[in-house]
């Protein structure tokens, strides 16, 4: 019970008034996003990569692809940032909508110049990642202690509404393109995006704004570089955070000297990487010499977010598989039989519908059913059991395209089981992910720490552009026949194997973490 709660009885908590125009917005900006988005593999096959050889075309649209994705979950850190230190929630949202809306514009207007179309995908990619995490917790700021039990109702209508945009999106995109052409196709998502700046813009007089902290002594990242620099009780004492932080460099200049091997992208995410994991473990080793240099608040808010962190890098895995039904599952669906009318990447429009389906279902029917149970359903019980469901979806699909490379034809309804697989698991996992990363974040790094959580999408496409990258090696490929697998196969049980054991080590991991509540007092 809240404290409010405590002190009035049992007041109902109320639902703030502005919560209506942030959901509008991100219906609108959801169609606009999907609606690009599941026709960019075909538009990228069937257009703007023909002077691309045949046989290299369908790896190259899924470089493109996932680069893109890998950029759209990147740039939250930098959105994150600028809105928590600098120009607020609100006006950091707003500015990039319009960057974001000139992106949509570029796709529309360059559909035969790759220069002009890579630039429109760049500024959706920074105007999309840039407000992805922040339209969230900027929905979570409008809650206090008093009403935060409607928070997470509230976070999977917005899930729900983002994924009724996705629906109608997937399902009338590829028709608009191919009955009208690239223009128009790409065309409508930018209306849509401008409907849903302007309907954040409306509610601009009743949000509640928490101000941005311009300078804190104790921050996170200045806790962090004061820990890797700390010399301790003595000069000559050992410093192992700084050692780690070398081979992050070293290992970082091995990715770049890769470059030519794995891509630009790959290699910049992985150094990205790097220096998270060795520079934050380093971090953590040190901790105990600032002590006293800063409050013990401040350290071990630091020890609780690199914690979450640790999390969101057991999730990574799921982001592989999920954002694959855009690229890998579309074009394994062009092998199937299918009605002449029915575009492949219409089957996409089935996530969304089964997504609409199942919140509801869950929230009303299948948790109190367990909680009568005696099973008690939290926030790390469900992620763990999404990841599990995500690697059996994928082994379906194995299946599948193991039983179409030994010559028998298999209709794409049989892609309605792993759709509904992958579908469970990700209301399990992004939905609940969503309020879990805002409620456990400082007051002070919601917008950061939501940006996390949307960076472990972007290195979970980076999983995926390693592992198409190793499939270019001959020694990689000369395994894979000795399997008696086609590379398609292969890399799907390999993908199933990977978020199978994801699973396991997030639920081991899980069960020594103490849950955190940060929402503000009042």
């Amino acid at each position: 019970m809240s404290n409010q709660d405590r002190s009035t009885g049992n007041a109902t908590p109320v639902m703030p008034r502005q919560i209506p125009f942030i959901i509008a917005n991100e219906g609108c900006e959801r169609f606009s996003f999907y609606g690009m988005r599941n026709i960019l593999t075909v538009f990228l096959m069937t257009s703007l990569l023909l002077s691309v050889p045949e046989e290299f075309r369908k790896g190259e649209a899924k470089e493109v692809f996932h680069t893109f994705v890998i950029g759209v979950y990147f740039f939250p850190l930098l959105g994150g940032w600028l809105a928590d230190r600098c120009f607020g929630k609100y006006n950091t949202i707003l500015w990039l909508s319009l960057v974001y809306c000139g992106g949509h514009a570029c796709l529309a207007l360059f559909e035969h110049s790759k220069t002009g179309f890579y630039t429109g995908l760049f500024l959706i990619a920074l105007g999309s990642g840039g407000i992805k995490p922040l339209v969230a917790s900027f929905m979570g700021d409008q809650f206090d202690q008093s009403n935060r039990s409607l928070a997470q109702k509230v976070f999977d209508g917005f899930y729900w509404i983002i994924n009724f945009g996705s629906f109608f999106a997937s399902l009338l995109m590829p028709i608009f393109l191919k009955e009208f052409g690239a223009s128009v196709a790409f065309g409508i998502p930018g209306i849509l995006m401008g409907m849903a700046t302007f309907a954040f813009w409306m509610g601009r007089h009743r949000y509640v704004r928490v101000a941005p902290v311009n300078s804190d002594p104790h921050a996170f990242l200045v806790v962090i570089r004061d820990a890797l620099w700390s010399q301790g009780a003595s000069q000559t004492e050992a410093r192992p955070g700084l050692w780690l932080l070398g081979l992050a460099g070293v290992l970082s200049a091995c990715c770049l000297w890769s470059i030519p091997h794995i891509g630009v992208v790959a290699a910049l995410c992985l150094v990205l990487v790097l220096f998270m994991t060795l520079g934050g473990a380093g971090a953590w080793r040190q901790l105990e010499r600032v002590r006293g240099q800063h409050p013990d608040e401040a350290i071990e808010g630091v020890r609780n977010v690199l914690r979450l962190l640790i999390l969101f890098a057991l999730i990574t895995p799921f982001w592989s598989l999920f954002d694959q039904k855009a690229s890998t599952w579309v074009l394994q669906a062009d092998h199937m039989t299918k009605p002449e009318w029915f575009q492949s990447s219409m089957m996409q429009a089935l996530n969304p519908a089964l997504v609409m389906i199942l919140i509801p279902f869950n929230n009303f029917i299948l948790y109190p059913m367990l909680t009568w149970c005696g099973v008690k359903v939290t926030a790390l019980r469900r992620i763990g059991v999404g990841i599990a469901v995500t690697g059996i979806a994928w082994i379906v699909v194995a299946v599948l395209q193991l039983t179409m490379d030994g010559g028998n034809s298999l209709s794409i309804l049989w892609q309605i089981m792993p759709y509904a697989l992958m579908t469970f698991g990700e209301v399990l996992v992004s939905a609940t992910g969503l309020e879990f990363a805002y409620s456990q974040a400082p007051i002070s790094m919601k917008g950061v720490i939501t940006s996390f959580w949307y960076l472990s999408v972007t290195v979970g496409n980076l999983w995926v552009l390693l592992a198409n990258s190793s499939v270019k090696s001959d020694g990689v490929v000369a395994y894979i026949q000795t399997t008696g697998m086609s590379v398609t196969a292969f890399q799907m049980a390999f993908f199933a194997a990977f978020c199978l054991c994801a699973a396991l080590l997030f639920s081991w991991y899980a069960r020594g973490y103490r849950m955190l509540n940060n929402y503000r007092t009042s």
